[in-house]
C-alpha cells in the first residue's frame, strides 16, 4: 500500500512539472527540400507538419538532462511542392510512393540543451528517422527560441536517399544528388495555451 501511495504522489508530481507543446498549425511551418546537384538544382516545400515534444519541465533550461523527454513530428509529403506540377507528380508517385508511404516521421528524446550565442537554445536530440517506410537512428540538431509559451524551431540536416531505399530521381538519363539537405522552421505552442 506504501508503494502505491509513493508511486501515485510520485506521478502526480511529474506531471504537475511536465510542459507538452505542439506544432502551432496556425503558424507558417514549413520543411524545404534542397537537392544541390552539378545537373539539375531544386527545391521542394512541404507545409503540413503536426507533432508535440513533452517534457518533464515547465521550460526550456541549460543542462536539464530532460529524462522522460518524447517528441515527435510527422510531414505529409503529398503536400511536397517543387514549383513545378509534373515534377511534384513524378516525386510524388515514382520516388517517394505517398499513396503507400505518405509521412516521413522522427520520434525521439531531448538528449542536450545548451544556450545558443543568438540567446535561444541548441538542442539535441536522438532518435528514429522514417521516410518511405524505412527508419535509421538518427542525431538531429535544433535551434529553439521562444518565451515558454511559444517557440520557433529550426535544423538542417540531410538524408542519403538510398538509406531509405528511395531511387535517386534521374532527368535524362543523369541521376541528380543522392544526398537531399532538409531545412525545417516550424512553431511550437504550450499545449494549454492553444487556441487562445
Amino acid at each position: 500500500m506504501t508503494k502505491i501511495i509513493f508511486s501515485v504522489l510520485a506521478f502526480t508530481a511529474l506531471s504537475a512539472a511536465a510542459a507538452e507543446y505542439h506544432v502551432d498549425l496556425s503558424a507558417k511551418n514549413q520543411v524545404k527540400f534542397i537537392s544541390d546537384a552539378p545537373i539539375e538544382d531544386f527545391e521542394g516545400v512541404a507545409d503540413k507538419i503536426d507533432g508535440y515534444v513533452l517534457w518533464q519541465e515547465d521550460s526550456l533550461r541549460e543542462g536539464t538532462e530532460y529524462q522522460g523527454s518524447e517528441l515527435y513530428f510527422e510531414v505529409e509529403l503529398k503536400s511536397l511542392d517543387t514549383g513545378i506540377g509534373l515534377r511534384n507528380r513524378h516525386m510524388r508517385e515514382n520516388y517517394l510512393e505517398t499513396d503507400k508511404f505518405p509521412y516521413a516521421r522522427y520520434k525521439g528524446r531531448i538528449s542536450e540543451v545548451k544556450k545558443s550565442p543568438s540567446g535561444g537554445f541548441i538542442v539535441v536530440s536522438d532518435g528514429d528517422f522514417e521516410v518511405h517506410g524505412k527508419s535509421k537512428a538518427m542525431t538531429i540538431v535544433a535551434e529553439v527560441t521562444g518565451d515558454g509559451k511559444s517557440y520557433h524551431v529550426t535544423s538542417r540536416f540531410s538524408v542519403k536517399l538510398p538509406d531509405f531505399q528511395i531511387e535517386v530521381p534521374s532527368l535524362m538519363f543523369l541521376k541528380i544528388s543522392e544526398i537531399i539537405q532538409l531545412e525545417l522552421g516550424f512553431n511550437l505552442i504550450l499545449a494549454d495555451n492553444k487556441g487562445k
